[in-house]
């Protein structure tokens, strides 16, 4: 019969020691294989070693779940949909345009997330201009809009704050911003 292997971890081994000791010491005969495994477990804090491999076999279980529900995102940028992205943005790093296509808007978002300042409120006003720097059509409130819809930013109801948002953005960021660096460093 194969043995699973049950982890157990302990974080005072003094008092763990001093328990086990007490219930030994308490037992009037030699105890078996399972009295052994449940003394141990109860020094443990757990209520006997059935309690241990249950709590041990569920985690395995909700990290399995984990895994599935949430599968690995793929690492491989889209070179593509970066290549048709990099075309709406000139030399300087600035976006010229607004794609129609919604899968470029959204790389474009992220380009204008990765840009913006962490730890710091803005206003409105601080925020439309600062987007202002990053674009030439003139339309930071439909940036403003698209990255809090996006959870990229978050903004109080009254729109009086913004603050940028910790997010894992898609792989095509990198290279986009790698595109642009080498596009503003070849001479027009």
């Amino acid at each position: 019969m194969s043995r699973t292997i049950i982890p157990m971890e302990i974080s005072d081994l003094s008092a763990f020691a001093k328990s086990v000791r007490e219930k030994f010491s308490a037992l009037d005969h030699k105890p078996s294989h399972v009295e052994v495994l449940n003394l141990l477990s109860k020094a443990a804090g757990f209520r006997n070693f059935q309690h241990l491999r249950d709590k041990h076999q569920r985690t395995e279980v909700i990290q399995a779940w984990s895994l599935e529900a949430h599968p690995v995102p793929q690492t491989v940028a889209d070179e593509t949909r970066v290549g048709r992205t990099l075309r709406l943005f000139n030399s300087e790093g600035l976006m010229i345009r607004w794609p129609t296509k919604r899968s470029q808007q959204e790389l474009c978002l992220w380009y204008l997330w990765s840009k913006i300042p962490r730890d710091r409120l803005f206003s409105e006003r601080e925020i439309s201009a600062f987007l202002d720097t990053l674009h030439t059509f003139g339309d930071a409130a439909l940036l403003r809009r698209d990255m809090a819809d996006l959870g990229m930013m978050r903004r109080n109801r009254d729109g009086s704050d913004y603050r940028w948002m910790d997010k894992v953005p898609p792989p095509e960021l990198a290279l986009l911003l790698q595109r642009i660096a080498e596009k503003a460093a070849i001479p027009a």
